[in-house]
């Protein structure tokens, strides 16, 4: 299939991060052209647990893989995004995007793309964590700046602490949600 519409995958370290490829298939379906972007830890855990999982994605969406900001006489190695799928997004990610702090590529890209492109949030998190009273107003802040935040009915449910299953996330309404 040809596409002309390109998708930023941006994945945090929780552990859907580890099946990467489900979304990226889905995606490429889709219709999508689809690029990879990882937080530094999600880019660590498919590093050192997950020999071969960079280069692997790489080769599935045929462009690097990134995890970095790069120099700025470096040139940019990603066409522009259409709109972004940050999936697994967990709960630091979610905070720290909720507040402007723009600390890594990742969050960078996703802070200005609220103004730029179609934003779909993914989250993936326990409901302790869930409880603490800023993620939902997180939550509701990024919803309000119009990025559609997955989270309840239709999207993910937390789960009780170790205790996610990841044969359940909801890779494919993510998807679904991705405008037309």
């Amino acid at each position: 299939m040809t596409t002309n519409r390109t998708l930023y995958v941006i994945a945090c370290a929780a552990p859907p991060a580890r099946r990467l490829s489900v979304p990226i298939k889905a995606a490429q379906r889709a219709g999508w052209d689809v690029c990879l972007i990882l937080t530094p830890s999600a880019h660590r855990w498919l590093t050192e647990d997950a020999e071969g999982e960079i280069e692997a994605l790489e080769q599935l969406t045929g462009h690097p893989v990134r995890h970095q900001y790069k120099l700025p006489s470096q040139p940019d190695v990603l066409p522009p995004p259409d709109a972004m799928l940050v999936a697994p997004l967990t709960n630091n990610t979610l905070a720290k995007w909720a507040t402007a702090v723009s600390d890594t590529l990742a969050l960078g890209l996703i802070t200005e793309g609220i103004a730029l492109v179609p934003i779909v949030a993914l989250p993936h998190f326990n409901d302790a964590q869930a409880a603490h009273p800023a993620v939902q107003r997180h939550v509701d802040f990024l919803r309000e700046a119009g990025v559609t935040v997955l989270l309840g009915e239709g999207g993910f449910t937390p789960h009780k602490p170790k205790h996610g299953n990841l044969d359940a996330y909801p890779w494919q309404a993510a998807i679904d949600a991705l405008p037309a």
